[in-house]
């Protein structure tokens, strides 16, 4: 499988942008069925998005070009590399050379794109052209592309998180098969761990929240939590499946040597993105990751053979093995701009047309976003990566709502995870208490 190069928002899930509170003051323009231009008269667009590696900006282009050809009269200019600051300035101050479609690589600022009114709503738009995004998308991403009743982002390319193991090391260990509970994955990390001297030859897993995507949103995915109650208040301290999150995570970490231990470790590791990563020299067997590992590993030419599986599921959610955490890039339509319906004819191909989401997926090698393309006999992959379609397409699998002020309470959330792994706060459940007050708090202060 070709180098996969992830976007770089993606290098840390829960990251927040300075620039976020310049969406506080809600944008002006048009919005949905307000729109009044004539997409059929000939017209120039402007697209920003944030990608850069050179097979990245080769699909957009090709993207693009695709949706010029069967729109002639609609052109559109491109500018790549732009950053969540860049874009939202943009957004608030307008003009013609502001963007009047752009993408974003964080679902964490849905919620405050679509309350500031930064970008429109799109449920006309969708409504007009007889596409229900029910049917149309997979449930986490018609999920974090909408907050309270606004659709102001649709999904465009997904990103999804699973396992992968060392098969080499499975088999030395007399391990047949992936786990598909946390219990068999305790089981296994146990026995995957070589020890040498103060440290280690081989790690079975590395759970440390400073690990490598072992951020606390892609561990409680698997215990399909629900993050705020119906009031819109934070749900930690109430629904079983945090606590539950919580005492895995921190049980692995004991288990597998204790917090200072595995941090002294994961100290003399290879960096997140490059070819000494970890996994790639099978210091650590199994890893949580998303689809783009895969290219990478292959790419670092590992000793092993890789595979790949879903994540395990608690032990008693046995039966909904397969699912997995769900994000991904999203686009959306500048409520700034004086041409929304021909900038809506570019995010309907681009998020909807079933051979350009494939064309685009093949050319960056993302999760699609739709079940027509997820399915379609066009996608090209290695047979591995077939695991990251399905947890795609799983009902069950999850993703993390958005808010109004972005992705603050995953970083509150993650907070408490370091204090908690590492002993500095002993007393989980009044711990998920004092956290939950803090989300809250900082929500009712958002408003």
């Amino acid at each position: 499988m070709p180098e996969v190069i992830p976007p770089i928002a993606r290098k840390t899930a829960f990251a927040l942008t300075a620039s976020l509170a310049l969406l506080t003051t809600a944008c002006t323009g048009q919005s949905g069925s307000a729109a009044s231009d004539d997409p059929s008269k000939d017209t120039t667009i402007n697209f920003w998005h944030a990608w850069s590696a050179p097979n990245e900006v080769k699909a957009v282009t090709s993207l693009v070009a695709g949706f010029e050809r069967a729109h002639p009269n609609i052109h559109v200019n491109v500018v790549g590399n732009m950053t969540d600051d860049k874009v939202n300035q943009a957004l608030r101050t307008g003009g013609d050379k502001a963007p009047d479609v752009i993408s974003s690589f964080t679902t964490n600022n849905v919620g405050r794109f679509c309350s500031s009114g930064a970008l429109v709503d799109l449920n006309p738009f969708f409504e007009k052209s007889g596409i229900d995004p029910g049917t149309t998308f997979p449930k986490p991403m018609n999920e974090y592309t909408q907050f309270d009743g606004n659709r102001c982002a649709v999904p465009l390319l997904g990103d999804a998180y699973g396992l992968y193991y060392n098969k080499t090391a499975f088999a030395e260990a007399g391990i047949t098969h992936p786990p598909r509970t946390w219990s068999e994955f305790e089981a296994d990390a146990r026995k995957l761990t070589v020890p040498r001297g103060d440290g280690y030859r081989q790690l079975g897993f590395m759970p440390d929240y400073h690990g490598w995507e072992s951020t606390t949103e892609h561990y409680f995915g698997q215990f399909s939590p629900t993050y705020f109650d119906k009031d819109g208040k934070s749900n930690l301290a109430k629904d079983p499946a945090f606590e539950k999150g919580f005492t895995l995570q921190k049980k692995l970490v004991d288990e597998l040597g204790g917090f200072r231990k595995l941090e002294r470790f994961r100290a003399t590791l290879g960096d997140e993105w490059g070819p000494r990563h970890p996994f790639h020299t099978g210091q650590v067997a199994m890893q949580l990751d998303g689809e783009w590992r895969l290219g990478m590993a292959e790419e670092a030419k590992p000793k092993f053979e890789i595979g790949v599986a879903p994540l395990p599921v608690p032990d008693d959610q046995a039966d909904q093995y397969g699912k997995g955490y769900i994000t991904g890039t999203i686009a959306g339509i500048a409520a700034t701009s004086h041409k929304q319906n021909a900038a809506w004819e570019l995010v309907k191909y681009m998020t909807t047309d079933t051979d350009a989401v494939v064309g685009f997926a093949n050319g960056i090698h993302n999760v699609p976003s739709t079940f027509a393309a997820l399915k379609s006999p066009r996608l090209k992959y290695d047979p591995r990566f077939k695991t990251f379609l399905d947890i795609a397409a799983n009902p069950h699998s999850t993703t993390t709502p958005a808010s109004v002020n972005g992705g603050v309470y995953l970083v509150t959330i993650q907070q408490f995870g370091y204090d908690y792994e590492s002993g500095k706060a002993t007393d989980l459940r009044a711990g998920l208490k004092k956290t939950a007050a803090q989300i809250d708090t900082d929500i009712a202060q958002a408003r």
